[in-house]
């Protein structure tokens, strides 16, 4: 088939990957210069367990009691903050709060399984290439208190039942796991996850793009997709008189899907949640992070890649263009207070903001749209490194109307 992808983020390039490998003519429009420039940019960079991102999906990390608004708030409303982006966080926060009393709902279940296939896709994408994006294993989440060790009790169960190793520390423990964790900074206990992953989301986006052009994909960048078209399938560039004609359209095209999906009268309720990272140059091997660490209460993450360390953090709703610096300064002393002088912070530091498209329920939509030729792969999230292979894998495999590996039900568009 003659298929067409919008976006070339980390969802786009590994679904591109994954057509041409079953022998797709795949061309790819992105309206950046170049791939993964904007969510897959510079990304939190943990992949497993999926559960144990800070923003994996509501209620992931305990009840969202946290307020809507003032300095603690879970989430900033920032300026150009809309109506809609005001429901989805009711919408949010409700799940959070029903995840907190049980049973769980369908979409935390369905989202470990999907990242738990995922992870191994991703292995056996790496195996098969070669590559190695500055994958390292092993994660440490961080509990100030026993409060927080109870909140997350369900989800921990969820875990067990599902395979995944999973051991409960003290604060000694923990810091023999990461020693260059402070002794000074309270902590009531850890939990170890061998199994946990992490690595370079962008590196892997750029390794897997070459890897799609030897399979003939097309690339086309600095393409603004004006309109998508059905029966027949086609695809309108900003300069186009006329559309380009497709067996099919994919559309993972992030922050970006919405506004393209009204005219055909789809309408999802995606946000854009928007976060940060700040990424510096290692100062000092033992007082810095082995792999990674999240920090539940705060909802911040710390990982090694490389040479540098990254910190990732905070949640936005609205347009605001600037930076947000309180939540900046939040990242630095978790950063300070957990890894004193790990971090090289004086020069070569990289702040970046950028934006995820996020359901109120953390899943992704993916299958078919329900209009003639277009399918969907968005609305990931904050999982969108985590997803990217599994859902890649788990689209081609409907599209050649195979039943894929991977249970795909509580992803249909028709949840909404």
């Amino acid at each position: 088939m003659k298929i067409a992808i919008v976006g070339a983020g980390i969802v786009g390039i590994t679904t591109a990957y994954e057509l041409a490998r079953d022998g797709h003519a795949v061309t790819v429009f992105e309206r950046r210069a170049s791939a993964a420039e904007e969510s897959s940019f510079a990304n939190g960079a943990l992949l497993a367990p999926g559960l144990l991102r800070p923003w994996a999906a509501p209620g992931a990390l305990g009840p969202a009691r946290a307020p809507l608004l003032g300095r603690q708030a879970l989430v900033r409303i920032a300026s150009g903050a809309t109506r809609a982006d005001l429901a989805w966080l009711w919408r949010w926060r409700r799940n959070a709060l029903q995840a907190s009393k049980g049973p769980l709902p369908r979409a935390l279940a369905a989202l470990e399984q999907l990242a738990r296939y995922s992870q191994g896709r991703l292995r056996q994408i790496l195996e098969t290439l070669q590559l190695d994006p500055e994958i390292r294993s092993g994660g440490l989440v961080l509990l100030r208190s026993e409060a927080e060790h109870a909140a997350l009790a369900p989800v921990l169960q969820l875990l067990r039942d599902a395979g995944v190793v999973l051991h409960e520390l003290d604060a000694e423990a923990a810091r023999t796991i990461e020693p260059g964790l402070c002794p000074q900074t309270p902590l009531a206990c850890a939990l170890h996850l061998p199994g946990g992953e992490l690595g370079n989301c962008r590196l892997f986006a750029l390794m897997l793009r070459q890897a799609a052009q030897e399979l003939g994909v097309q690339f086309t960048f600095g393409a603004t997709v004006r309109q998508l078209h059905t029966a027949p399938a086609g695809v309108e560039l900003a300069d186009d008189s006329s559309p380009r004609r497709f067996d099919a359209i994919v559309l993972c095209a992030g922050s970006a899907s919405a506004e393209l999906l009204r005219p055909l009268d789809l309408r999802l309720p995606l946000a854009q949640l928007h976060g940060y990272t700040v990424s510096t140059p290692l100062r000092d091997e033992l007082h810095a992070p082995l792999a990674s660490v999240v920090d539940a209460g705060q909802r911040i993450s710390i990982t090694r890649l490389g040479q540098r360390i990254r910190v990732a953090g905070g949640a936005e709703l609205g347009r605001c263009a600037t930076h947000h610096q309180p939540t900046l300064e939040r990242m630095y002393q978790v950063l300070t207070g957990w890894f004193p002088g790990g971090a090289q912070l004086s020069a070569g530091v990289q702040v970046w903001r950028g934006s995820r498209a996020m359901l109120p329920d953390g899943l992704p939509v993916l299958g078919l749209s329900g209009k003639p030729g277009l399918w969907l792969n968005i609305g990931h999230g904050d999982s969108g490194w985590a997803l990217a292979s599994g859902c890649a894998r788990v689209l081609a495999d409907l599209l050649a109307q195979r039943t894929p590996e991977a249970d795909h039900g509580a992803l249909a568009i028709g949840r909404w």
